[in-house]
């Protein structure tokens, strides 16, 4: 069906997290903690070492040295400082010497996942050394006031449900985690397998389309001679299929992590358990999207969570939302890499949501428009005109992210006569 090895190889490592969830649930769970700390570590770096071998070793060199960070530096910000420095650079040295001109998946792969971790986890350590009055209700939540075990730290590190792709979780909730805190454990198998099958759903279309709908394909002189329409219509497949191949892998190792227990969300209103604390994806809000805020509100929200608490908010002194914003996605762009396609990728997202801004803005202010918009037959019309506006131009925007070198993503934006940058550029002028 076309995937890579290395692509299958991680698959079936991410498969894997149900069989060790299944066997953790059976004969770990509720065992001593430093048994399931072991248990995971070992686990994790197994998963790691089937898909990049002695490259692993990465991964280790980068959280023994923070961990010694933590013990020489404490909960300062010069321990935060010196995790943070010497992560984002270890990953992007290796992103030069290891990176190609297409998506790699190697070693800094699973070390782009832990960079994030092992910064926050330095950032919740010097939250714990603050007063609490100082600090947000959301960082109280995760915020740290001793200085996690070596065992404990490396198993947060290298949680095998979690390790290869994310998601991302707190070292607070892998501490409740282990000390049995979350619900009794077969409750979480039937949920976790409802996850997998949505996964392998969304897999099976991913793969299915990707085999018509190809990179290639918007690429050629075919797709240019197709009418104007035709190619709206197939970049916004081809744009949706691409966010599936994201979509599927968020949803098995979703899955895996329910199946562990580890994603407890407390009880609805009837005393179920609820199982969607590392929820990546809303999918039923993606499907639905009539504005691109949706799609930052339901795709990858761990990482847009950890962003939002660890990034943006922590810019709060810039006294600007915009360069708060603006700051927090060029950290994301460069967290992805050196390929130009990610810079414009995110340049074009915070185009788009500060010209959805300004017009819920405007639209608010103005009585007389929203009594226009709300009859049924202009309500009606307006859903599915932004319907089509989401489905389309979010194809738009992916191709930067997808395509990557420059010489692709304009030979694409050229077939589409540039309309994302006609219509979403001049928004400031305007």
């Amino acid at each position: 069906v076309g995937a890579s090895e290395p692509a299958l190889r991680l698959l079936l490592t991410i498969l894997a997290g149900y069989p060790l969830a299944l066997i953790h649930r059976n004969f770990v769970y509720e065992k001593p903690a430093k048994l399931q700390h072991l248990y995971f570590i070992l686990t994790g770096f197994v998963l790691g070492f089937m898909n990049y071998g002695l490259e692993m070793f990465h991964s280790v060199f980068a959280v023994v040295f923070s961990y010694l960070t933590l013990v020489i530096f404490r909960g300062t910000s010069t321990c935060v400082a010196i995790t943070f420095i010497f992560n984002m650079a270890y990953l992007l040295i290796g992103y030069y010497y290891s990176g190609t001109n297409d998506y790699d998946i190697n070693w800094t792969m699973p070390q782009c996942v832990l960079v994030l971790r092992l910064i926050g986890l330095a950032f919740d350590l010097y939250d714990g050394n603050q007063p609490e009055a100082d600090l947000s209700a959301s960082n109280k939540e995760v915020a740290l006031r001793v200085r996690p075990t070596i065992l404990e730290y490396g198993a947060h590190m290298f949680f095998p449900a979690s390790f290869l792709i994310g998601p991302q979780f707190p070292m607070k909730r892998y501490q409740d985690f282990v000390a049995s805190e979350f619900g009794d454990g077969p409750d979480c198998i039937i949920p976790g397998l409802k996850r997998l099958l949505l996964g392998i759903l969304y897999l099976i279309i991913f793969q299915g389309f990707g085999m018509f709908v190809t990179d290639d394909l918007i690429l050629s002189d075919e797709f240019g001679g197709m009418s104007f329409f035709k190619r709206c219509l197939l970049i916004g497949i081809w744009g949706r299929v691409a966010l599936y191949k994201y979509i599927s892998c968020w949803l098995l190792t979703e899955g895996a992590c329910i199946m562990f227990g580890l994603t407890y969300n407390g009880k609805d209103s009837e005393g179920n358990a609820k199982w969607d604390g590392l929820a990546n994806v809303n999918i039923w809000k993606l499907e639905c999207a009539t504005e691109f805020n949706h799609y930052i509100q339901s795709f990858n929200t761990n990482t847009n969570h950890w962003v939002a608490q660890y990034i943006y908010k922590r810019l709060k002194f810039l006294g600007n939302r915009f360069l708060s914003q603006a700051s927090a996605l060029i950290f994301l762009a460069i967290w992805h890499g050196f390929h130009s396609g990610y810079y414009v990728c995110f340049f074009f997202e915070f185009m788009v949501m500060f010209m959805e801004k300004d017009i819920h803005g405007i639209l608010d202010k103005n009585p007389h428009v929203k009594n226009f918009f709300s009859s049924p037959i202009m309500t009606t019309l307006v859903y599915i005109a932004l319907r089509l506006y989401t489905f389309v131009f979010m194809g738009w925007c992916m191709i930067p992210f997808v395509l990557l070198s420059f010489g692709n993503y304009m030979r694409a934006y050229y077939m589409l006569n540039y309309m994302g940058a006609i219509f979403f550029l001049p928004w400031p002028i305007v």
